[in-house]
């Protein structure tokens, strides 16, 4: 058997999308489906977003990439933007996720190490958690299917449990250097921080001179309600890695610091030849641009309300099947009685609805930002009629 042109990595599933309208994608056979996945919360502003599409027009004419060795008014601009807009002082911006991660994993252990501090290495991170694909950030990340295949993990990393504050209390050596950790945890079934949590990391932190990173790939950038999550719990981070979101499906991520946070990232510390390239600035200020024009955290408050309220009393109709509602905003959870996947399966080929399966047996509900009444309408009845007429195991099978 020949391996196939595109790497085998992704399981594909029959539906091939080849454009998009707004909150819905449209497939290579016709087929349009309710697009409750967006690319896995990237598509914060939907499909085929005016503003955003004119941006990438405009500036794809005018100059799409040159080096980072040049000075950049564009980056310049965006950074300035999120500046005044977080706790951050500066930004350095990356293609992904992951190398957001990357570049708050580096800023952690350069902050001591700048200091003259090489023993101040380690990071505590938190079970089921998801960082990325790096060899970094899967070392990161607790989750032994990940690691399979590709050991040894580097070292420096140490799991405990998300949510146990007296574990990270106990995880703390001569050799730490901070915590990494979601506010939310989107893969690892939309399991939300406390606020003891959340807080108490932020005061060991300050006690222990360490480093509070926070992963917001998923979770911030709007999805929550707020523009980052941990302005809901009243925190503010060291480090922040974002992406998804911020390019409204463009390619693009940022690691947001405190001038503190980021003493160790000086010159050649760290780099990327297409990270903050001008096509994908102009990406991410459209997607403030529409932000502020459209009211998104608004509309995301308002949405989450009455989502969260319908789906709270949809579940109860079918026990064997669905168990409780979590998460904020619009990154939201149903946590199932079964394996989520085959319910995925079941609503995208069966009733055209796009949702993600995660862990801890959730079905993941990420819809564009912009969903409007009819959206949630649509969802609850593709939902239903998906419940409805999902096969169900015999007891005891």
């Amino acid at each position: 058997m020949s391996i196939t042109p595109l790497m085998p990595v992704y399981p594909r599933c029959g539906f091939r999308p080849v454009r998009g309208e707004h909150c819905h994608l449209i497939g290579d056979d016709g087929r349009r489906a309710l697009d409750f996945a967006s690319g896995i919360a990237v598509n914060a502003l939907g499909h085929s977003h005016k503003g955003l599409i004119g941006a990438i027009q405009r500036q794809a004419e005018t100059l799409m990439h040159c080096s980072n060795l040049y000075g950049s008014p564009q980056g310049e601009r965006l950074a300035q933007r999120l500046v005044d807009l977080t706790f951050a002082d500066t930004v350095f911006f990356t293609n992904s996720g992951a190398e957001a991660v990357e570049c708050a994993i580096k800023a952690t252990r350069a902050y001591h190490q700048h200091g003259g501090n090489a023993d101040r290495f380690e990071i505590v991170t938190f079970n089921q958690a998801f960082h990325g694909r790096t060899l970094a950030t899967i070392s990161a990340s607790s989750q032994e299917k990940m690691h399979k295949g590709f050991l040894p993990l580097l070292p420096g990393f140490k799991y405990v449990e998300f949510n146990d504050l007296d574990a990270a209390r106990a995880a703390i050596g001569p050799n730490t250097a901070g915590f990494l950790v979601e506010p939310i945890q989107g893969e690892g079934g939309i399991r939300v921080a406390t606020q003891e949590f959340l807080g108490g990391l932020r005061a060991l932190c300050d006690e222990h001179d360490l480093i509070l990173a926070l992963d917001e790939v998923q979770c911030g950038y709007g999805r929550s309600g707020t523009f980052f999550a941990h302005e809901q719990y009243g925190v503010v981070p060291d480090v922040v890695a974002a992406a998804k979101g911020i390019g409204g499906g463009f390619p693009l991520g940022a690691c947001l610091a405190t001038e503190k946070a980021a003493r160790g990232m000086v010159i050649g510390a760290h780099g990327s030849t297409y990270g903050g390239n001008p096509l994908a600035m102009a990406a991410g200020e459209a997607v403030l641009d529409a932000f502020a024009a459209e009211d998104i955290l608004a509309n995301v408050r308002d949405k989450s309300a009455k989502l969260v309220s319908r789906l709270e009393q949809f579940i109860g109709n079918y026990p064997e099947l669905f168990e409780e509602v979590r998460g904020r905003g619009l990154l939201l959870g149903l946590k199932l009685k079964v394996e989520p996947r085959a319910l995925v399966e079941h609503l995208r080929d069966s009733h055209g609805l796009l949702t993600v399966s995660g862990g801890d047996n959730t079905l993941r509900i990420v819809p564009p930002l912009v969903i409007d009444d009819s959206h949630i309408d649509e969802f609850m009845d593709k939902l239903s009629a998906g419940a409805a007429s999902y096969p169900q195991e015999p007891t005891g099978k």
